[in-house]
């Protein structure tokens, strides 16, 4: 099963991290959290991995229609983003929203997910054409 979607650009870690933030901006997607993975596993098992950042991106008005549906759906927001470096490029992966109808089996969630996909889908392009 693929749960996400990846695009590549050169953009250097840093760039790509705002730029990523900017296309989720377009999206109608804030961030409400951020985890520096690199950092965490850096200080609490002194280890060293590439930048690696994962942004919880929540559309408000999305996130509000799917808890209106289920409010254990909250269980599987917000969509995650990840910013990792792979050698000479950046990834930029995003959770597919279907994962949110696929594990409660709620077809009433299914117009949700398709918008956060497009808009998710969207955002990962405009980062890809940086």
């Amino acid at each position: 099963m693929t749960y996400g979607s990846t695009v590549t650009t050169r953009l250097g870690f840093e760039d790509a991290v705002e730029r990523t933030r900017s296309a989720l901006a377009e999206q109608g997607f804030g961030v409400l959290t951020e985890i520096d993975v690199r950092a965490t596993l850096k200080t609490k098992l002194n280890l060293d991995i590439e930048p690696y950042l994962i942004l919880g991106a929540c559309n408000p008005q999305l996130a509000h229609r799917a808890l209106e549906v289920d409010r254990s759906i909250g269980l599987l927001l917000p969509c995650n983003v990840v910013v990792r470096r792979e050698g000479d490029r950046t990834l930029v992966q995003a959770l597919d929203p279907q994962v949110m109808v696929s594990l409660p089996g709620l077809p009433e969630l299914q117009p949700v997910a398709d918008d956060a996909g497009r808009r998710l889908a969207a955002a990962l392009q405009a980062v890809a054409a940086s």
